[in-house]
This record gives structure tokens, sequence and C-alpha cells, in this order.
């Protein structure tokens, strides 16, 4: 059974930084594409960054440049640093796994972050 578990949002001031994680069970962490995502309220989900199995990273231009993505494989666990916080990165933050081997792709139940003074 495939869960990815988020954790780590919550109230930080502009200018801030918030660290998330995605604890993942159930299939081989190690072989999968893993993203962050994120979604404000009245908006569509958006892609924030991901990372390939290999370590390969890509980010939303709005986020360059502030945020990390990383993985500890070995943890199962993936992670996003965000750094200089803006009002405009308030979302619910979203973990996805991208199965690719079995055409899967899961979710995580997400995290809020609230960016506010």
């Amino acid at each position: 059974q495939v869960q990815l578990v988020e954790s780590g949002g919550g109230l930080v001031q502009p200018g801030g930084s918030l660290s998330l994680s995605c604890a993942a069970s159930g299939f081989r962490f190690s072989m999968a594409a893993m993203s962050w995502y994120r979604q404000a309220p009245g908006k569509e989900r958006e892609l924030v960054a991901g990372i390939t199995s290999r370590g390969s990273t890509n980010y939303a231009d709005s986020v360059k440049g502030r945020f990390t993505i990383s993985r500890v494989n070995a943890k199962n666990t993936m992670y996003l640093q965000m750094n200089s916080l803006k009002h405009e990165d308030t979302a619910a933050y979203y973990c996805n796994a991208d199965l690719t081997w079995i055409k899967a792709t899961y979710w995580g139940q997400g995290t809020q972050v609230t960016v506010s003074s």
C-alpha cells in the first residue's frame, strides 16, 4: 500500500524559512520520480519542484533560488527547503510520486504553508 505523508508546514513570516518532508512507503522509493506541488485557494495545483530517481532537479520559475528539493533514498524521504518565503507561497503543499514502471501516480494528503505577518 503506497503512502505519502507530508509534514513540516505551518505559519511563517515573510522572509522566513520552512522545511517540508515527505515520508514514503509501499514502493521502491529510489526508483520513483518525486515532486512537490502546491495549490492556493481558488487556483489550480502547480508544480513547485521535482527530483528524478537519479537526483536531477527542476523548479518552477517562481521558486528558483529560494527553494531546494532533495531526497534521501535510505530514509525513503523527500524534502523541500523553502527560504525567503513570500505571501504568494501560501498554499497547501502536496507530495507526488510517479511510479513510471507501473504507470501510477500517488499523492500525499498535503500540508498547509501560510506566509503572513
